[in-house]
């Protein structure tokens, strides 16, 4: 005969499941946000995309002009990944609220979520408590 699981612990599995999504959200997110190069915010990126389309143009030569559609093209590339970035604030915040039990629930040291990348400030702010290094 199987047990019927009690609301508690369907309760407890819920919670689980909900401080495993922030956390994994977040390290996403900054994983994200560590890629290499200039940030440009959309106008930069817009003003870009205009003066590669002069180019275009005015461009006589057939090879030039092929390789300028294609900055063009990474351009509008970039326009749309950028639309659709994470709200970092709103995730870092979800992570704040159970980044220390899902630390403790998990075995996750301070110095574990530091090599992931978490900032100190963050993990100050969740509560996660420095840890040494026992070798």
């Amino acid at each position: 005969m199987a047990k019927k699981m009690s609301d508690d612990h369907k309760a407890a599995l819920a919670k689980g499941r909900a401080q495993g999504k922030a956390v994994r959200d977040y390290l996403a997110a900054l994983e994200q946000d560590r890629k290499p190069g200039r940030k440009m915010d959309r106008p930069t990126i817009e003003a870009k995309i205009h003066d590669v389309q002069v180019a275009i143009d005015e461009e006589p030569d057939p090879a030039k002009r092929v390789d300028l559609i294609q900055r063009r093209l990474d351009l509008e590339e970039r326009l749309v990944n950028l639309q659709e970035e994470p709200d970092l604030e709103g995730l870092e915040a979800g992570f704040v609220d159970v980044a220390a039990e899902y630390s403790e629930r998990k075995g996750i040291s301070y110095t574990a979520w530091r090599e992931a990348g978490v900032p100190a400030a963050t993990l100050k702010a969740a509560g996660v408590k420095r840890t040494r290094r026992t070798a």
